[in-house]
């Protein structure tokens, strides 16, 4: 399926049913605080695995909104279906383990640098595991996603860019 730059793979509130293989394009992760203020917590570059994990285990509604922040493609499966190929066939069963267990350790990485790290050095690991990003999505959502103001995201650029 084709998802043009800024639409949803799920929103917030949805009981979520599918899962994704995002072939190309960038996506986001993020939930909104009773202010409405936005926090983005992951971004997925394909190739990459989507979808609202949680939701599709627990039944409920689903917390945390995707969506595309450039035009994407994506691969979509009905999640019960998944579950039924992975009775039938182990191999894939262990695959959807190994991948929930990348995604875990992915997310763990996350909180410890966002607990143990300053902004610059979020900032360097950012870069590196998504490199030219800057590029192609707004800088605010890069400053959100490294738990930092815009303003400080511009000063450590702007030092970076001065050494």
């Amino acid at each position: 399926m084709q998802l043009d730059k800024n639409y949803f793979f799920v929103r917030e509130g949805e009981y979520a049913q599918k899962i994704g293989f995002l072939k190309s394009g960038i996506m986001r992760a993020f939930f909104l605080n009773q202010e409405g203020k936005e926090y983005n917590k992951q971004f997925f570059v394909g190739p990459s695995i989507i979808g609202a994990y949680t939701s599709l285990l627990t039944k409920q509604p689903n917390k945390i909104a995707q969506q595309a922040l450039t035009d994407c493609e994506v691969l979509v499966a009905n999640y019960s279906d998944l579950e039924k190929l992975y009775d039938q066939f182990h191999d894939l069963e262990r695959l959807g383990r190994k991948i929930a267990e990348f995604y875990f350790l992915e997310k763990e990485q996350k909180e410890i640098q966002m607990a143990l790290l300053d902004a610059d050095e979020r900032y360097a690991i950012m870069q590196e595991k998504f490199p030219n990003i800057e590029t192609v999505i707004p800088q605010y959502y890069i400053a959100s996603y490294l738990g930092i103001s815009a303003t400080q995201l511009s000063r450590i650029r702007r030092k970076i860019k001065d050494r």
